[in-house]
């Protein structure tokens, strides 16, 4: 394994990422009326960047309420296309927490993944790991469809990360094609346009810790954690984090599971490798980690 390496950020460079930051939040909130200070207060944030081999974390806290009216710690790790990583799934029978998951699989960095059943351990979602299916979609207490966070699918692939949308059939992701993919939700961004949520759902409606993966066109993959549920970090709606996601230059974009689940890890980083501000434990540290059933880690 190639260890990670912290190298600044030239300064041509940080100038350059905060202009096209500034260009794509400017053309999101001509799109989106009244969105014009959150885009602009996003662009002109004091993110700190740290570069590693085929990837670049970058964070910002707003502890003042300028974004959105709240304060907000969001993290960011960006793939670019052709970086020498991959995105790769990892699975636990038994819940298991976030870092020590990509520890075990000797991840270079990883985030939590998809639902999971918090007493028996299994994930509710369908999870296929190396051709491997490990995970069923579970059906709603009325119906054999699918339930509203199981309406996105990340197929993993040889030339990259691919969102789908499925049709309501839960067995449909049993049709793809492909050795690792995982059903989340709701899809965020597709081919450009916000998808539509649901006003009927407090999941949607209220904030909470998100954990997100967006795809931007020229096929770079953010992974993104915003904390949630503190003072210092109150969490978005999913209708709030379509936009940032739209800002930073995403196309496509997922909602992975969040609340309390929402981890980022980084080798080297942080606290054991921590560097977002888990909630479990109500508190703005990085001590709250939850036990999960599966990650998405990056993988040499």
């Amino acid at each position: 394994m190639i260890p990670l390496r912290h190298t600044p950020l030239p300064s041509q460079c940080r100038t350059l990422f905060l202009a096209a930051l500034m260009i794509l939040a400017a053309s999101a909130a001509m799109a989106q009326p009244g969105a014009n200070h959150d885009s602009l207060a996003l662009a002109r944030a004091a993110w700190h960047v740290d570069t590693m081999r085929g990837f670049v974390l970058k964070q910002v806290h707003f502890a003042h309420q300028e974004y959105m009216q709240s304060n907000q710690m969001i993290s960011i790790i960006e793939i670019p296309k052709g970086s020498p990583v991959r995105l790769r799934l990892a699975y636990e029978p038994r819940r298991t927490a976030t870092s020590l998951q990509a520890q075990r699989h000797h991840a270079l960095a990883a985030v939590n993944a998809t639902y999971f059943d918090m007493e028996n351990h299994n994930p509710i979602c369908y999870l296929r790991i190396h051709g491997l299916e490990v995970g069923e979609n579970t059906p709603g207490l009325d119906t054999v469809n699918r339930k509203y966070y199981q309406y996105a699918t990340l197929l993993l692939s040889a030339d990259g990360p691919h969102l789908l949308l499925p049709d309501s059939n839960r067995r449909w992701e049993r049709t793809v094609k492909g050795r690792d993919l995982v059903t989340a939700g709701p899809m965020l961004l597709f081919q450009g346009q916000y998808v539509p949520q649901r006003r009927d759902r407090t999941f949607a409606t209220s904030r909470h810790n998100r954990t997100a993966l967006g795809i931007k066109a020229d096929g770079t993959v953010l992974l993104i954690t915003v904390d949630g549920r503190t003072a210092e970090s109150r969490g978005l709606s999913l209708f709030e984090l379509q936009r940032p996601m739209r800002y930073l230059g995403c196309t496509e974009a997922i909602n992975f599971d969040g609340g309390g689940s929402t981890t980022m890890y980084v080798r080297g980083k942080g606290e054991r490798g921590i560097v977002n501000y888990p909630s479990d434990n109500n508190r703005f540290d990085r001590q709250g980690e939850r036990p999960v059933s599966s990650i998405l880690m990056i993988v040499q």
